[in-house]
């Protein structure tokens, strides 16, 4: 059964990792987890570190543009359900019945 690490512990393994005052080998029996996956937190924690030195305006930038395109497929499924609508509304104009 897998188990999961949340971002604190994560966080604490890869600190101690990175002080190399235990081995892989030590925290990962200490944490009971494989030495691969400290390896794995390390790398993404040296690949991400730049970002946290972004100036705040620039990750707000980038966070705004991020959550426009999540809202685009909410604002074309709710032009699509105008458009329906509105066919439905002409089509029984026309005297006939709207059946899906």
């Amino acid at each position: 059964m897998r188990h999961r690490f949340d971002e604190e512990i994560k966080a604490k393994v890869v600190l101690e990792a990175l002080r190399e005052e235990k081995t892989l080998q030590e925290l990962a029996e200490e944490y009971e987890v494989h030495p691969n996956q400290i390896s794995t937190w390390k790398k993404q924690l040296l690949s991400n570190a730049p970002a946290l030195f972004l100036r705040k305006n620039m990750r707000d930038e980038e966070l705004q543009t991020l959550r426009k395109k999540e809202q685009v497929p909410y604002i074309q499924l709710r032009q699509s359900k105008y458009v329906n609508e509105w066919l439905k509304k002409d089509w029984q104009l026309h005297g006939k019945d709207y059946e899906p």
